[in-house]
Order: structure tokens, then C-alpha cells, then sequence
């Protein structure tokens, strides 16, 4: 669909959309960068505050995964005011400027327009030293990758709106989704990161690959170690799946193999989209220990190292 733009020629903008970064960034002065990125969801849940909070940590992620800190954002609401009760949208909100507030950045506004169903997300401005741009491409052979969060939410989601899965089972884990990349990206920082981006829409496979592309080396990528959310496999093996699957693997086709044994639903999770996913860092493998030290006393639980950065003459992602 971008193919037929013709990108910008400023030099300040030191990331643009030919790379599929997580967001853009400008430089405004030498030590001083701009961070704008934009991102909105449908409803995960049915309880609009969870909502909100899930979509904001879900916006507010990608200004974290260029290493930036977050300061504005502006609400982005679409909303059926004719069919729901205005106090779900009320509701809607006050999830989005509490998780706002959480990352001590400024809700500062928004625009809204009637739909069919609620949408919420948010646009936000941060901020990064141009010499401390985190993006896709600079991971190195022999760096490891260290993911931040589980995977699974794409199809947990799914199942709980079909009724495969009941909501104390899907509540359990709504902390941890909608926990921001804050804490994880902070003490990142403390490290040589060669890379970073969030897991979101594309999952696991998907965005790993995104670091092989732009980054021109081949991800092994270690499936027994990729931490799963309690009841997504399962889910799976029950039949739900995501609207997302299909066209990921589209995406990924010819630019992947498995060098392992896996069923067909194992597969299924290597796709799966997440909302408001962990962050996937490239880090040499001398630091890993320590930075999942750092991660874990931050209470990055679930952080782990999940791959390895290999030289294999092409782009390329292998599970093993």
C-alpha cells in the first residue's frame, strides 16, 4: 500500500515508514528527537475501563520500543454514541488517561467520530536522544533475543468472545497486558541494545522477522523457550483462532522454516497477533543474564531469552 509514496527527503527524519519501524521519529535539535507514533484497537474485552487501559499501554508502547519516553498523547475515539451508553465511552477514557498518567505523560486532548462499534487508541509524541534511537535494524550476529511479555492474547481474546474461554480465566492475565513497557525499556537502556521492537499485530514470527529484514541476518528462534499465557495453546487445540493468522503467514511466506518438530496448532501461536505485547530486544549474549537479572528485580516476570541473532547470508527466520 506504501509502495507507491514517495518518502521524505528531510534530514531530520531519522526514521520514516520505509523501514516498519515502530514509529516515527524527527530530529528538532542535536541532543533532542521527536517520537510520533498512532495506534487504536477494537474492544478486547467487554469492560470499557480495562479497555482503555489495554489500548493506551497498547499505544503508548511503540514509543518505548524506539527507546523514547512518552509526553502527549491525544485520544482517538471512535464510538456508536446512537447504541451504547455514553457512560462506556466515560468509561472508555478514564482507562486511557489512567494508564496516561501511568507513564507520567500528558492526555492532551483527542477527536472523535460516530461508528459502528467503539475503537479507542491514542496518538503520542515522546521524546529520544538522536544517538539513542532504538529501531529494528541494528541487531548483531551473536546478539540473543530477550521477549518481555507472554503470547497469546490474540486468541484468548477470541475465545472469551465465543465463549470458549470464560472471563475469570481471561482476568487473570489482564494486568500483565495491560501493563506498560516502561520498566522493561528503562532498564534496557542500562545495556548495549542493539535493536528493539513491541510484539503487536503481526506476532512473534512476524516481527522477529522484521528484525532479520532490516537488520540482514537470519533469526534462530527458540520455540520451548517463547513464554505462552495460560490457556492459548489450549485454545488453539479447541479450535478458536484469530481473524490475523492467515495473513500473517501470507506475510512471512518463503521467508521462514521450522527446523523442529511441531504440530499444526503450535504453529498457530508463532502467528498470533498480540495486543499491547512485550518488547523483543536484541542484546549480545555476554549482558543477557545480567539484563534478565535487571528485568526481573524491575518485575519483568516473564522476560526470557527466546532466539539468537545468526549469520545465514540472507534475511531469514528459522524456529528451532
Amino acid at each position: 500500500m506504501l509502495a507507491g509514496l514517495q518518502p521524505a527527503n528531510d534530514p531530520n527524519l531519522l526514521v520514516g515508514f520505509d523501514t516498519s519501524d515502530d514509529a516515527a521519529v524527527y530530529r528538532i535539535a542535536p541532543e533532542t528527537a521527536v517520537i510520533s507514533t498512532v495506534d487504536y484497537i477494537t474492544p478486547p474485552v467487554d469492560d470499557p475501563y480495562w479497555f482503555g487501559l489495554i489500548a493506551a499501554a497498547n499505544s503508548l508502547s511503540d514509543i518505548y520500543a524506539m527507546g523514547g519516553r512518552p509526553l502527549t498523547a491525544l485520544n482517538l475515539v471512535m464510538f456508536p454514541a446512537k447504541k451504547l451508553d455514553m457512560d462506556v465511552l466515560r468509561e472508555i477514557l478514564r482507562g486511557g488517561n489512567d494508564k496516561v498518567r501511568e507513564a507520567d505523560a500528558c492526555m492532551s486532548g483527542g477527536h472523535s467520530v460516530d461508528d459502528n462499534e467503539p475503537k479507542y487508541g491514542l496518538a503520542v509524541t515522546g521524546i529520544v536522544h538522536p544517538d539513542q534511537i532504538l529501531t529494528n535494524g541494528g541487531s548483531q550476529v551473536g546478539d540473543v533475543l530477550v521477549l518481555t511479555k507472554p503470547l497469546g492474547t490474540g486468541v484468548l481474546f477470541n475465545a472469551n468472545r465465543s465463549k470458549k474461554l470464560p472471563y475469570r480465566e481471561l482476568e487473570s492475565i489482564l494486568p500483565q497486558v495491560a501493563a506498560l513497557n516502561r520498566a522493561a525499556i528503562e532498564v534496557a537502556l542500562k545495556f548495549d541494545v542493539h535493536a528493539c521492537t513491541d510484539i503487536t499485530g503481526f506476532g512473534i514470527l512476524g516481527h522477529s522477522l522484521e528484525i532479520a529484514r532490516s537488520s540482514k541476518v537470519q533469526i534462530d528462534l527458540q520455540y520451548n523457550k517463547v513464554p505462552l499465557y495460560p490457556n492459548a495453546l489450549d485454545m488453539y487445540r479447541k479450535g478458536e483462532t484469530t481473524g490475523s493468522n492467515e495473513a500473517n503467514k501470507k506475510l512471512a511466506n518463503g521467508f521462514w522454516e521450522t527446523a523442529t518438530k511441531l504440530s499444526a496448532v503450535e504453529k498457530e501461536l508463532l502467528f498470533d497477533p498480540q495486543t499491547s505485547g512485550g518488547l523483543l530486544l536484541a542484546v549480545s549474549e555476554i549482558q543477557a543474564d545480567d539484563l534478565l537479572a535487571a528485568l526481573k528485580s524491575a518485575g519483568v516476570e516473564s522476560a526470557g531469552v527466546v532466539g539468537q541473532v545468526v549469520d545465514a547470508g540472507r534475511p531469514f527466520l528459522r524456529v528451532i
